[in-house]
Protein backbone atom coordinates (compact mmCIF):
# COMPACT_ATOMS: atom_id res chain seq x y z
CA UNK A 1 0.00 0.00 0.00
CA UNK A 2 1.05 3.65 -0.43
CA UNK A 3 -0.28 7.02 0.62
CA UNK A 4 -2.02 7.30 -2.76
CA UNK A 5 -4.37 4.48 -1.77
CA UNK A 6 -5.62 6.32 1.31
CA UNK A 7 -8.47 8.81 1.48
CA UNK A 8 -7.85 12.06 3.31
CA UNK A 9 -9.94 12.61 6.42
CA UNK A 10 -9.80 16.25 7.58
CA UNK A 11 -10.24 16.91 11.28
CA UNK A 12 -13.77 17.90 12.20
CA UNK A 13 -15.03 17.97 15.77
CA UNK A 14 -18.84 17.62 15.84
CA UNK A 15 -20.87 20.64 16.95
CA UNK A 16 -22.42 18.63 19.77
CA UNK A 17 -18.96 18.02 21.26
CA UNK A 18 -18.28 21.76 21.27
CA UNK A 19 -21.68 22.51 22.81
CA UNK A 20 -21.13 19.93 25.54
CA UNK A 21 -17.66 21.38 26.20
CA UNK A 22 -19.06 24.86 26.84
CA UNK A 23 -21.75 23.45 29.12
CA UNK A 24 -19.12 21.66 31.20
CA UNK A 25 -16.84 24.68 31.34
CA UNK A 26 -19.68 26.92 32.51
CA UNK A 27 -20.46 24.40 35.27
CA UNK A 28 -16.87 24.37 36.59
CA UNK A 29 -16.82 24.30 40.39
CA UNK A 30 -13.76 26.34 41.29
CA UNK A 31 -11.59 25.05 44.15
CA UNK A 32 -10.48 26.95 47.21
CA UNK A 33 -6.93 28.21 46.53
CA UNK A 34 -6.05 30.53 49.42
CA UNK A 35 -2.37 31.12 50.13
CA UNK A 36 -1.15 29.91 46.74
CA UNK A 37 0.17 33.21 45.42
CA UNK A 38 3.64 31.68 45.02
CA UNK A 39 2.32 28.53 43.27
CA UNK A 40 3.69 26.39 46.11
CA UNK A 41 0.56 24.24 46.04
CA UNK A 42 0.35 24.00 42.26
CA UNK A 43 -1.39 25.83 39.45
CA UNK A 44 -3.03 29.04 40.66
CA UNK A 45 -6.72 29.73 40.16
CA UNK A 46 -5.87 33.23 38.92
CA UNK A 47 -4.02 31.59 36.02
CA UNK A 48 -6.64 28.94 35.29
CA UNK A 49 -9.92 30.84 35.56
CA UNK A 50 -9.23 33.50 32.90
CA UNK A 51 -8.06 30.80 30.48
CA UNK A 52 -11.23 28.76 31.05
CA UNK A 53 -13.33 31.89 30.54
CA UNK A 54 -11.47 32.53 27.27
CA UNK A 55 -12.08 28.89 26.26
CA UNK A 56 -15.82 29.52 26.70
CA UNK A 57 -16.27 32.73 24.73
CA UNK A 58 -12.98 33.76 23.11
CA UNK A 59 -11.32 30.71 21.61
CA UNK A 60 -12.41 29.71 18.09
CA UNK A 61 -11.81 26.01 17.52
CA UNK A 62 -13.06 26.19 13.94
CA UNK A 63 -10.24 28.60 13.06
CA UNK A 64 -7.73 26.29 14.72
CA UNK A 65 -9.27 23.39 12.82
CA UNK A 66 -8.76 25.26 9.54
CA UNK A 67 -5.06 25.73 10.35
CA UNK A 68 -4.71 22.06 11.21
CA UNK A 69 -6.50 21.04 8.01
CA UNK A 70 -4.05 22.97 5.87
CA UNK A 71 -2.18 19.65 6.09
CA UNK A 72 -3.28 16.21 4.95
CA UNK A 73 -4.91 13.99 7.59
CA UNK A 74 -5.58 10.27 7.56
CA UNK A 75 -6.82 7.63 9.99
CA UNK A 76 -5.82 4.02 9.41
CA UNK A 77 -6.15 0.74 11.22
CA UNK A 78 -2.78 -0.80 12.11
CA UNK A 79 -3.36 -4.34 13.36
CA UNK A 80 -6.42 -3.21 15.28
CA UNK A 81 -4.92 0.08 16.51
CA UNK A 82 -6.50 3.30 15.17
CA UNK A 83 -3.75 5.68 14.05
CA UNK A 84 -4.37 9.26 12.99
CA UNK A 85 -1.54 11.01 11.21
CA UNK A 86 -0.89 14.38 9.63
CA UNK A 87 1.22 14.59 6.48
CA UNK A 88 3.19 17.29 4.71
CA UNK A 89 4.27 15.94 1.33
CA UNK A 90 7.95 16.37 0.62
CA UNK A 91 9.13 18.56 -2.20
CA UNK A 92 11.30 17.25 -4.98
CA UNK A 93 11.37 13.92 -6.79
CA UNK A 94 12.40 11.56 -4.01
CA UNK A 95 11.98 13.03 -0.50
CA UNK A 96 13.01 10.83 2.41
CA UNK A 97 10.12 9.55 4.56
CA UNK A 98 10.33 10.93 8.09
CA UNK A 99 8.03 10.13 11.01
CA UNK A 100 7.87 12.58 13.95
CA UNK A 101 6.75 11.22 17.33
CA UNK A 102 5.44 13.47 20.08
CA UNK A 103 5.22 13.04 23.85
CA UNK A 104 2.92 13.86 26.77
CA UNK A 105 1.22 16.29 27.20
CA UNK A 106 2.15 16.95 23.60
CA UNK A 107 -0.04 16.50 20.55
CA UNK A 108 0.84 15.93 16.91
CA UNK A 109 0.37 19.71 16.51
CA UNK A 110 3.50 20.39 18.56
CA UNK A 111 5.40 19.53 15.36
CA UNK A 112 3.56 22.15 13.32
CA UNK A 113 6.38 24.68 13.55
CA UNK A 114 8.89 22.38 11.85
CA UNK A 115 6.96 20.37 9.26
CA UNK A 116 7.03 23.01 6.52
CA UNK A 117 10.79 23.45 6.79
CA UNK A 118 11.41 19.72 6.92
CA UNK A 119 9.27 19.12 3.83
CA UNK A 120 12.10 20.59 1.76
CA UNK A 121 14.00 17.34 2.39
CA UNK A 122 11.50 14.87 3.82
CA UNK A 123 8.02 13.48 3.29
CA UNK A 124 6.77 14.24 6.80
CA UNK A 125 4.41 11.92 8.68
CA UNK A 126 3.20 13.16 12.09
CA UNK A 127 0.97 10.66 13.94
CA UNK A 128 -0.94 10.96 17.15
CA UNK A 129 0.50 8.28 19.42
CA UNK A 130 -1.92 5.37 20.01
CA UNK A 131 -4.36 6.50 22.70
CA UNK A 132 -3.39 10.16 22.20
CA UNK A 133 -5.18 12.92 20.30
CA UNK A 134 -7.25 11.45 17.49
CA UNK A 135 -5.68 7.96 17.58
CA UNK A 136 -8.66 6.80 19.62
CA UNK A 137 -10.51 4.90 20.95
CA UNK A 138 -7.70 2.57 21.93
CA UNK A 139 -8.88 -1.07 22.08
CA UNK A 140 -5.84 -2.42 23.95
CA UNK A 141 -5.36 -1.87 27.66
CA UNK A 142 -1.60 -2.53 27.56
CA UNK A 143 -0.23 0.01 25.05
CA UNK A 144 3.24 1.30 25.94
CA UNK A 145 6.21 2.86 24.17
CA UNK A 146 7.79 -0.31 22.80
CA UNK A 147 4.45 -1.57 21.50
CA UNK A 148 3.96 1.81 19.84
CA UNK A 149 7.23 1.25 17.99
CA UNK A 150 5.79 -1.88 16.38
CA UNK A 151 2.65 0.04 15.37
CA UNK A 152 4.63 2.81 13.73
CA UNK A 153 7.03 0.48 11.96
CA UNK A 154 4.02 -1.27 10.44
CA UNK A 155 2.53 2.11 9.51
CA UNK A 156 5.68 3.23 7.72
CA UNK A 157 6.47 -0.06 5.97
CA UNK A 158 3.30 -2.08 5.39
CA UNK A 159 0.73 0.72 5.25
CA UNK A 160 2.76 3.48 3.57
CA UNK A 161 5.11 1.19 1.69
CA UNK A 162 8.52 2.59 2.66
CA UNK A 163 11.55 0.30 2.67
CA UNK A 164 13.49 2.67 4.93
CA UNK A 165 12.59 5.80 6.81
CA UNK A 166 13.92 8.37 9.27
CA UNK A 167 12.56 9.02 12.77
CA UNK A 168 12.39 12.07 15.03
CA UNK A 169 11.02 12.01 18.57
CA UNK A 170 10.82 13.84 21.88
CA UNK A 171 9.65 12.86 25.36
CA UNK A 172 7.67 9.59 25.08
CA UNK A 173 8.31 9.81 21.35
CA UNK A 174 12.06 9.67 21.98
CA UNK A 175 11.62 6.32 23.73
CA UNK A 176 9.50 5.07 20.82
CA UNK A 177 12.19 6.30 18.42
CA UNK A 178 14.85 4.58 20.50
CA UNK A 179 12.95 1.29 20.36
CA UNK A 180 12.63 1.65 16.58
CA UNK A 181 16.37 2.25 16.41
CA UNK A 182 16.92 -0.82 18.59
CA UNK A 183 14.56 -3.32 16.96
CA UNK A 184 14.43 -2.08 13.38
CA UNK A 185 17.82 -0.43 12.86
CA UNK A 186 18.41 -1.99 9.44
CA UNK A 187 15.19 -0.43 8.12
CA UNK A 188 15.95 3.09 9.36
CA UNK A 189 18.17 5.88 8.08
CA UNK A 190 18.54 6.85 11.72
CA UNK A 191 16.78 8.65 14.56
CA UNK A 192 16.96 12.15 15.99
CA UNK A 193 15.68 12.57 19.54
CA UNK A 194 15.21 15.26 22.16
CA UNK A 195 16.59 13.16 24.98
CA UNK A 196 18.58 9.97 25.27
CA UNK A 197 17.18 7.89 28.09
CA UNK A 198 17.90 4.23 28.56
CA UNK A 199 15.06 2.19 27.11
CA UNK A 200 14.84 0.51 30.53
CA UNK A 201 14.00 3.88 32.14
CA UNK A 202 10.58 2.71 33.41
CA UNK A 203 11.66 -0.79 34.43
CA UNK A 204 11.79 -1.86 38.07
CA UNK A 205 9.75 -1.66 41.24
CA UNK A 206 10.15 2.10 41.49
CA UNK A 207 9.80 3.09 37.85
CA UNK A 208 8.08 6.29 38.96
CA UNK A 209 10.97 7.48 41.18
CA UNK A 210 13.66 9.59 39.52
CA UNK A 211 16.11 8.70 42.29
CA UNK A 212 15.36 4.98 42.21
CA UNK A 213 14.55 5.16 45.91
CA UNK A 214 18.02 6.41 46.81
CA UNK A 215 18.30 9.19 49.42
CA UNK A 216 20.07 12.41 48.50
CA UNK A 217 23.72 12.38 49.65
CA UNK A 218 24.65 14.46 52.65
CA UNK A 219 26.65 17.68 52.28
CA UNK A 220 25.74 18.38 48.66
CA UNK A 221 26.74 21.86 47.49
CA UNK A 222 23.71 24.16 47.86
CA UNK A 223 23.53 24.82 44.12
CA UNK A 224 23.47 21.11 43.30
CA UNK A 225 20.90 20.35 45.99
CA UNK A 226 18.59 23.11 44.80
CA UNK A 227 18.84 21.94 41.20
CA UNK A 228 17.97 18.36 42.19
CA UNK A 229 14.96 19.55 44.19
CA UNK A 230 13.82 21.74 41.28
CA UNK A 231 13.97 18.84 38.84
CA UNK A 232 12.17 16.53 41.28
CA UNK A 233 9.40 19.07 41.87
CA UNK A 234 8.96 19.40 38.11
CA UNK A 235 8.57 15.69 37.38
CA UNK A 236 7.94 13.67 40.57
CA UNK A 237 4.18 14.07 40.92
CA UNK A 238 3.74 13.66 37.17
CA UNK A 239 5.54 10.33 37.04
CA UNK A 240 4.16 9.01 40.33
CA UNK A 241 0.51 9.77 39.50
CA UNK A 242 0.69 8.44 35.95
CA UNK A 243 2.58 5.27 36.85
CA UNK A 244 0.79 4.45 40.11
CA UNK A 245 -2.78 5.72 39.75
CA UNK A 246 -3.72 6.75 36.20
CA UNK A 247 -7.26 5.42 36.17
CA UNK A 248 -8.24 7.16 39.41
CA UNK A 249 -6.88 10.44 38.08
CA UNK A 250 -8.66 9.92 34.77
CA UNK A 251 -12.15 10.05 36.33
CA UNK A 252 -11.69 13.75 37.01
CA UNK A 253 -9.75 14.62 33.87
CA UNK A 254 -12.04 12.79 31.45
CA UNK A 255 -15.17 14.37 32.98
CA UNK A 256 -14.02 17.94 33.53
CA UNK A 257 -12.38 19.96 30.73
CA UNK A 258 -11.20 22.48 33.33
CA UNK A 259 -9.64 19.68 35.39
CA UNK A 260 -7.97 18.23 32.30
CA UNK A 261 -6.66 21.65 31.29
CA UNK A 262 -5.25 22.30 34.77
CA UNK A 263 -3.33 19.01 34.81
CA UNK A 264 -1.71 19.51 31.41
CA UNK A 265 -1.33 23.30 31.72
CA UNK A 266 0.86 22.85 34.79
CA UNK A 267 3.24 20.75 32.68
CA UNK A 268 3.22 23.17 29.76
CA UNK A 269 3.95 25.97 32.22
CA UNK A 270 6.76 24.33 34.21
CA UNK A 271 8.41 22.32 31.45
CA UNK A 272 8.76 25.14 28.92
CA UNK A 273 11.58 27.65 29.32
CA UNK A 274 10.82 31.16 30.55
CA UNK A 275 7.30 32.42 31.03
CA UNK A 276 4.42 30.35 29.72
CA UNK A 277 3.22 33.13 27.42
CA UNK A 278 6.66 33.22 25.79
CA UNK A 279 6.16 29.66 24.57
CA UNK A 280 2.38 29.44 24.06
CA UNK A 281 -0.38 31.90 23.26
CA UNK A 282 -3.82 31.27 24.76
CA UNK A 283 -5.07 30.03 21.42
CA UNK A 284 -2.15 27.63 21.08
CA UNK A 285 -2.66 26.23 24.56
CA UNK A 286 -6.34 25.65 23.92
CA UNK A 287 -5.71 24.12 20.50
CA UNK A 288 -3.59 21.43 22.13
CA UNK A 289 -6.10 21.02 24.96
CA UNK A 290 -8.94 20.63 22.45
CA UNK A 291 -7.08 17.82 20.69
CA UNK A 292 -6.99 15.89 23.98
CA UNK A 293 -10.61 16.74 24.83
CA UNK A 294 -12.15 16.14 21.40
CA UNK A 295 -10.23 12.90 20.97
CA UNK A 296 -11.33 11.68 24.41
CA UNK A 297 -7.73 10.68 24.92
CA UNK A 298 -6.63 11.91 28.32
CA UNK A 299 -7.28 8.60 30.12
CA UNK A 300 -5.60 6.37 27.54
CA UNK A 301 -2.67 8.78 27.13
CA UNK A 302 -1.74 8.80 30.81
CA UNK A 303 -2.22 5.01 31.07
CA UNK A 304 0.86 4.71 28.84
CA UNK A 305 3.12 5.53 31.77
CA UNK A 306 1.78 2.73 33.94
CA UNK A 307 2.11 0.29 31.05
CA UNK A 308 5.72 1.30 30.47
CA UNK A 309 6.35 0.01 33.99
CA UNK A 310 3.87 -2.87 34.14
CA UNK A 311 5.12 -4.38 30.87
CA UNK A 312 8.85 -3.73 31.12
CA UNK A 313 11.06 -3.17 28.14
CA UNK A 314 13.08 -6.23 27.11
CA UNK A 315 15.93 -6.19 24.57
CA UNK A 316 15.49 -7.73 21.14
CA UNK A 317 19.24 -8.47 20.94
CA UNK A 318 22.29 -8.30 23.19
CA UNK A 319 24.52 -6.20 20.93
CA UNK A 320 25.97 -2.81 21.84
CA UNK A 321 25.07 -0.11 21.33
CA UNK A 322 21.55 -1.13 22.23
CA UNK A 323 20.19 1.42 19.74
CA UNK A 324 22.18 0.60 16.63
CA UNK A 325 20.54 3.12 14.30
CA UNK A 326 22.60 6.31 13.83
CA UNK A 327 21.32 8.70 16.49
CA UNK A 328 21.29 12.46 16.80
CA UNK A 329 20.41 14.14 20.09
CA UNK A 330 19.30 17.69 20.88
CA UNK A 331 19.63 18.94 24.46
CA UNK A 332 18.33 22.26 25.86
CA UNK A 333 19.61 24.43 28.67
CA UNK A 334 16.40 24.43 30.70
CA UNK A 335 16.86 20.72 31.33
CA UNK A 336 20.55 20.82 32.23
CA UNK A 337 21.49 18.34 34.97
CA UNK A 338 22.80 19.64 38.31
CA UNK A 339 26.23 21.23 37.92
CA UNK A 340 25.97 21.69 34.15
CA UNK A 341 25.92 25.29 32.90
CA UNK A 342 27.17 25.45 29.30
CA UNK A 343 26.38 23.65 26.07
CA UNK A 344 29.86 22.11 25.98
CA UNK A 345 29.38 20.82 29.52
CA UNK A 346 26.00 19.34 28.57
CA UNK A 347 27.45 17.38 25.66
CA UNK A 348 30.41 16.24 27.76
CA UNK A 349 28.07 15.22 30.60
CA UNK A 350 26.08 12.99 28.26
CA UNK A 351 29.13 11.44 26.61
CA UNK A 352 30.56 10.58 30.04
CA UNK A 353 27.30 9.07 31.28
CA UNK A 354 26.25 5.43 31.13
CA UNK A 355 23.43 6.45 28.77
CA UNK A 356 25.78 7.33 25.94
CA UNK A 357 26.82 3.72 25.42
CA UNK A 358 23.21 2.80 24.67
CA UNK A 359 23.16 4.82 21.44
CA UNK A 360 25.09 4.87 18.18
CA UNK A 361 25.28 8.63 18.54
CA UNK A 362 26.59 10.54 15.54
CA UNK A 363 25.44 14.08 16.31
CA UNK A 364 25.03 15.41 19.87
CA UNK A 365 24.11 19.08 20.17
CA UNK A 366 23.12 21.30 23.08
CA UNK A 367 21.48 24.74 23.04
CA UNK A 368 21.26 27.40 25.72
CA UNK A 369 17.70 28.20 24.68
CA UNK A 370 14.60 26.06 24.73
CA UNK A 371 12.65 23.93 27.13
CA UNK A 372 11.07 20.51 27.07
CA UNK A 373 8.94 21.19 23.96
CA UNK A 374 11.98 21.53 21.72
CA UNK A 375 10.50 21.62 18.18
CA UNK A 376 7.84 24.05 19.43
CA UNK A 377 10.15 26.34 21.43
CA UNK A 378 13.26 26.35 19.20
CA UNK A 379 12.02 25.00 15.86
CA UNK A 380 14.85 26.35 13.71
CA UNK A 381 17.49 24.77 15.91
CA UNK A 382 15.64 21.44 15.95
CA UNK A 383 15.40 21.41 12.16
CA UNK A 384 19.10 22.21 11.76
CA UNK A 385 20.08 19.49 14.24
CA UNK A 386 17.88 16.88 12.58
CA UNK A 387 19.14 17.74 9.10
CA UNK A 388 22.72 17.38 10.33
CA UNK A 389 21.94 13.91 11.70
CA UNK A 390 20.63 12.71 8.33
CA UNK A 391 22.79 14.80 5.98
CA UNK A 392 25.01 11.95 4.78
CA UNK A 393 22.63 9.10 5.54
CA UNK A 394 19.71 9.57 3.16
Amino acid sequence: MTIDNLEQQPIHVPDEVLTDLVRRLLATKWPWDNGNEDSFYGLRREVMQPLVEYWIDGFDWRKAEQRINAYEHYTVDVNGVPVHFMRKPGRGTNPTPLILLHGWPWTFWHWSKVVDQLAADFDVIVPSLPGFGFSTPLPQADMNFWRMADVFHTLMTDVLGHDRYAVGGCDVGALVAGQLGHKYADELYGIHIGSALKLSFFNGNRGWDLSGGNPLPDNLPPEILQRILTVEKRFAVHLAAHVLDPSTLAYGLQDSPAGMLAWILERWSNWSAGELEDAFSKDELLTHAMIYWAGGSIASSIRTYANNNRYPWQPEHDRWPVVEAPTGVTFVGYENPPGVHTTDERVAHFLASDRAAWYHHVNVTAHDEGGHFIPWEIPNEWVADLRRTFRDRV
